[in-house]
């Protein structure tokens, strides 16, 4: 399955109910997922422009542009950015596909 990465930033109310009331949103998100088609990798909080770094798998885009809408209209976050990330293997592919394909840039004469 496809690998994403999404990261998103809280909102200053969240933080002030996360302050009153810390916990751990790993099994929250997993959840989530779970229920879109989507597996859990890996959950982080970060220092930086983004509070959370989720990692997961999901079966296409579709499924992962509909975690981060889920994520965003709970209304606690102010930021969500997703990554599609690639495997080494899938990355030496597209290496080998792009040398077989090579662009040529707009040119300065006319």
């Amino acid at each position: 399955m496809p690998l994403y990465m999404l990261q998103a930033a809280f909102t200053c109310e969240s933080w002030a109910a996360l302050a009153k009331n810390p916990q751990r949103r790993e099994e929250i998100v997993a959840a989530q997922l779970q229920e879109l088609g989507g597996r859990l990798i890996g959950f982080y909080f970060a220092f930086g422009e983004y509070d959370t770094i989720t990692i997961f798998e999901a079966p296409d885009n579709t499924v992962a542009a509909a975690a981060a809408v889920s994520f965003g209209a709970a209304g606690f976050l102010n930021t969500i950015k997703t990554t599609v990330l690639l495997t080494p293997d899938e990355a030496v592919e597209a290496m080998r596909k792009a040398g077989g394909a090579p662009y040529s840039g707009p040119s300065a004469s006319s």
